[in-house]
């Protein structure tokens, strides 16, 4: 049985929760459109719109320093930018990201949330064209649930895939067959990507996502099973074209590259 594609995320808001797609347009050496296209400063922060560049996360909310970020669950209307926030199921904000305004509701709900964790004053960035991504690269990151299921197997508990913040879930691989395509080109759909490296994991995916709580030590249980601390791919787009839940997966015929 061929690979499939069964779920696709973006994070338009880093740190927040996934907004799920069936469907995106895909352009070279970007990521999905506005996937981390914002972030919120952690206090005074060294990001300059006006001269945007890659900074670590730490410069931001982020779950593996803010857990309780993992409870809020968010969703956007791309058409207006407009973010809501809930909490416990009932919405507690709408934001247009747009705007100043919008920005300034996000940054007083976020200084009450989570005051414990900030060093300052929160802030709403962006620039646009800019991801916030982990990476400098812009790249996609794709987990494989057969992979995710061995975890589980050895965590011997169900596992959520969006601990691990994924742009692209696949199906129907053989577990750690991602491992392999790291240096080769990939094929989803009729879009053409080249995996270039395997993802190293963070504290950030201890937290679970559906509650907030900080309930299991992810890179001990990968190091300790498996001698590292890699879950999931990093990909690169080379063509233009659409990426749709459904879509087969097929990888290139040659050598990978060592991870």
């Amino acid at each position: 049985m061929p690979s499939r594609v069964v779920g696709i995320f973006r994070y338009p808001v880093k740190g927040l929760s996934a907004d799920p797609l069936q469907t995106v347009n895909v352009e070279p050496g970007q990521t999905l459109p506005l996937d981390r296209a914002w972030a919120i400063e952690n206090g005074p922060g060294r990001f300059d719109p006006e001269n945007p560049k890659h900074l670590p996360k730490i410069n931001f909310l982020m779950l593996m320093r803010n857990e309780r970020l993992a409870a809020l669950k968010t969703q956007f209307d791309a058409e207006k930018n407009l973010l809501t926030i809930c909490r416990a199921g009932k919405p507690v904000l709408r934001a247009d990201l747009t705007t100043r305004s919008g920005h300034l509701i996000i940054e007083q709900f976020m200084a009450a949330y989570v005051a414990d964790g900030l060093r300052g004053p929160p802030k709403v960035v962006c620039s646009p064209g800019h991801s916030f991504s982990d990476t400098a690269a812009r790249r996609v990151h794709l987990i494989n649930l057969a992979s995710l299921r061995e975890i589980e197997r050895a965590a011997n508990r169900a596992v959520d895939p969006l601990r691990f913040r994924p742009n692209v879930i696949i199906d129907d691989a053989e577990p750690w067959a991602e491992f392999a395509w790291v240096g080769r080109e990939i094929t989803i759909g009729s879009v053409k990507l080249q995996v270039h490296k395997r993802t190293d994991r963070c504290a950030a995916t201890n937290v679970e996502p559906a509650t907030g709580a900080r309930d299991m030590d992810i890179p001990a249980l990968l190091s300790r099973k498996w001698g590292h601390i890699y879950f999931g791919v990093y990909a690169e787009i080379l063509t233009h074209g659409r990426l749709a839940i459904g879509d087969e997966v097929k990888a290139e015929r040659g050598p990978s590259i060592s991870a």
